[in-house]
């Protein structure tokens, strides 16, 4: 694996996702008609919308009474509000002018989509499996990840070297996922004693020797990135983290939208 992570121009077929900041967004109340500009907004889960109003006997109310800035006035008033969703999916909140509108969208009437907040972590799932490393800075050694369907089981390789730098280690770990969460922990080893199968005789199961290594946490903040980090009851591993990449995709898999 000596060259493993120049597997990343793979990167190139994949997407982040990443939590954007929020926003402040304004919809001009009447002035020359009895209209709210824009009568459709987009926004995202967090965002800010304010009505101002520029001239008329107006006020505004949501069709499901969710909220309301008060009396029709033909003050310049403004009137501001939050839009927060718990639902994975888009929401549609509809608001009117009860002079001039009414709800169901007719007369002066406008509507807000509310999209899901960008998820700052990622749910683990065979869409995680594959190859992933720590970025140009730790070109050499890498993870190769598995997350599987029997009975939620995680493995886990990392493709590293000897404190010493003497030999090249492979670090196996293996444990249980939760579906519903991003981090897993999992227990990690170190196989030695054996032979190399040549001849095939010349490897005997029973020679394998496994050593408590420590343990390995991964935790992803979308589909593409994450953290690893180990904490070792080895003599000269340590403890740390680093963040890392994915570098190939299992076939046949897809990241959630």
């Amino acid at each position: 694996m000596s060259r493993f992570p120049h597997l990343v121009l793979l990167l190139s077929l994949l997407g982040c996702a990443t939590a954007g900041s929020a926003a402040t967004f304004t919809i001009r109340v009447g002035g020359n008609s009895n209209t709210f500009t824009p009568s459709s907004l987009t926004i995202t889960s967090g965002d800010t919308v304010t009505w101002s109003n520029a001239g008329g006997f107006h006020n505004v109310a949501a069709d499901d009474g969710s909220f309301r800035n008060g009396d029709a006035s033909s003050s310049a008033w403004t009137f501001s509000r939050t839009f927060n969703s718990t639902s994975n999916k888009p929401t549609t909140i509809r608001y009117f002018c009860e002079v001039h509108g009414a709800p169901g969208g007719i007369g002066m009437a406008g509507s807000i989509v509310v999209n899901p907040a960008a998820s700052a972590s990622m749910p683990l799932g065979g869409y995680m499996s594959g190859n992933w490393y720590g970025g140009s800075s730790q070109s050499g050694h890498g993870f190769q990840l598995e997350f599987t369907n029997q009975n939620n089981t995680a493995v886990a390789i990392w493709f590293v070297y000897s404190p010493d730098g003497s030999a090249q280690n492979w670090i196996y770990a293996q444990g249980t996922y939760d579906p519903t969460q991003s981090t897993v922990t999992l227990p990690a080893f170190l196989l030695t004693g054996a032979k190399f199968p040549n001849p095939l005789s010349n490897f005997d199961p029973a020679a394998v020797q496994r050593t408590d290594w420590g343990t390995l946490t991964f935790s992803f903040t979308d589909c593409n990135n994450g953290t690893a980090s180990w904490n070792s009851t080895v003599a000269g591993y340590g403890n740390g983290s680093l963040p890392i990449t994915r570098v190939s995709q299992i076939a046949g898999t897809a990241c959630p939208q």
